[in-house]
């Protein structure tokens, strides 16, 4: 195997402590995997880790060889995008995932684009609300709407995601319509499932110019962003979703906005790739365009980082 690929099993190994997952994540077999590293080992003439039949650690050598290792990587993946936004030199795969938010028509077209600015990275396209093992799941980067949890992930910040409250009309000629925060008391509400603790997240809006957060009370609760919306279309309560996500039922009808003078402060939308100082030119490729073209993805709902 070639020294440059031979480094970047080893990097990939150092982060993921695993054979069996280097091979599942850079797709080729473990046996590859194995003889990349003793002919590495080989070459260097000392010992890049050690290994027990439950882990994979780095020794004293393998933790100095590491760090240059990624500085080679990361010039590597420098040069490799010289070329700027012609996509020419760019090629392989780009595993991105994005919660169901964003699985709508304004932001496929949007990612169209990319895809032909960079016609030979194959794109493989997740779409979940929960919250994803980047490693263990070979995921190169997501995107993600809220506040993060903290973690060994890099998060990059792109922008924010408008929020809007709102109704269906049956559920809103049934209970009226709140006119102020304090009259949620007496309202139902769609609750939020987030995370892998599934709790209900809370509602925020917006008093005398401050961020507040309230509790309403449930009639059903929800872990999947399209469940959810479909849900205060039903008519079981009140919903706070992104406005990508309500736009078309909006548009229809089918859901009215309420408390627009406390509306939420926008949702930070993030980027999460793997903590590391070697990023994937694929990656960089992803991060350098939709912290570019942001606005674009969706520019009634959807505002680009300003700091």
């Amino acid at each position: 195997m070639e020294l440059l690929q031979s480094m970047r099993v080893f990097s990939t190994l150092a982060e993921l402590g695993s054979f069996t997952k280097v091979a599942d994540a850079m797709e080729i077999g473990r046996p590859q995997v194995t003889v990349a590293i003793q002919e590495l080992e080989a070459k260097l003439g000392i010992r890049l880790f050690q290994r027990t039949t439950r882990k994979v650690s780095l020794t004293p050598e393998g933790e100095e060889f590491f760090v240059r290792v990624n500085e080679i990587l990361s010039s590597v993946a420098d040069a490799t995008t010289m070329f700027g936004r012609s996509g020419v030199a760019l090629r392989g795969r780009l595993r991105l995932n994005i919660p169901a938010a964003f699985a709508q028509q304004n932001f496929l077209d949007a990612l169209k684009e990319f895809s032909r600015t960079y016609p030979s990275v194959d794109l493989i396209l997740g779409v979940t609300d929960r919250a994803v093992d980047l490693v263990a799941e070979g995921v190169d980067c997501a995107l993600r709407i809220g506040e993060l949890a903290d973690s060994s992930m890099v998060a990059r910040r792109v922008g924010t995601a408008v929020m809007v409250t709102c109704a269906s009309p049956k559920y809103l000629e049934e209970f009226g319509i709140p006119r102020h925060v304090s009259d949620l008391s007496a309202h139902r509400g769609v609750n939020f499932l987030s995370g892998r603790s599934n709790r209900s997240l809370p509602w925020h809006f917006t008093v005398n110019g401050k961020d507040t957060t309230h509790a309403i009370r449930g009639t059903i609760s929800v872990n999947e962003s399209r469940a959810y919306v479909r849900s205060g279309v039903a008519g079981f309560g009140l919903i706070q979703a992104p406005g990508v996500t309500v736009d078309e039922y909006l548009s229809s009808g089918a859901l009215v906005e309420v408390l627009a003078d406390a509306k939420p402060s926008p949702r930070p939308v993030s980027v999460l790739y793997p903590s590391r100082n070697y990023i994937s030119p694929q990656v960089k490729a992803f991060l350098d365009w939709v912290v570019a073209d942001f606005d674009k993805l969706d520019p009634k709902w959807l505002k680009g980082q300003t700091t």
